[in-house]
């Protein structure tokens, strides 16, 4: 762990704060030696997007900078345990390790709801319907899919 790189994370999140781009949230991925590949911070205000968290747009950044979707290689340090969309994005990325500054329980003390989150997918489903309509036509399209698997 570089306690460097989560004062980077940091000075994201305050930098997008005070430009009004998002929620108090930074992220920066380096390679395994510390460079840093991107950094980023929540984007969600500025550019109307719920997804723009700091993580994912790390990741965009990251993953556009090196010319692939794998970053298994690299590692993500984030100002504030990433939300489960955040999470996932991470996962799917590849990045095998997140070091992070600040809890959830840190942000849901200030109003954002990672812990409801967490709780709702740890239980019972409250905050989202979802309903299955067998469709072959869906189905279909994932079976003929022979592309790369990612």
């Amino acid at each position: 762990m570089n306690d460097a790189l989560l004062e980077v994370a940091a000075l994201e999140a305050t930098f997008g704060v005070k430009e009004k781009d998002g929620g108090p949230f930074g992220a920066v991925i380096t390679d395994k030696n510390g460079n840093i590949i991107s950094k980023a911070h929540n984007m969600v205000l500025s550019t109307h997007d719920a997804t723009a968290h700091a993580e994912i747009v790390a990741i965009r950044e990251a993953c556009r900078i090196l010319d692939t979707s794998d970053l298994s290689d690299y590692v993500m340090y984030s100002s504030c345990e990433p939300c489960p969309m955040c999470l996932g994005a991470i996962m799917w990325a590849g990045i095998k390790k997140v070091y992070y500054g600040a809890t959830r329980e840190d942000a849901q003390a200030k109003g954002f709801r990672d812990a409801e989150m967490y709780e709702n997918f740890k239980n019972n489903n409250t905050m989202l319907e979802k309903e299955e309509f067998s469709k072959a036509s869906c189905r279909t399209v994932i079976e003929n899919y022979d592309g790369e698997m990612y």
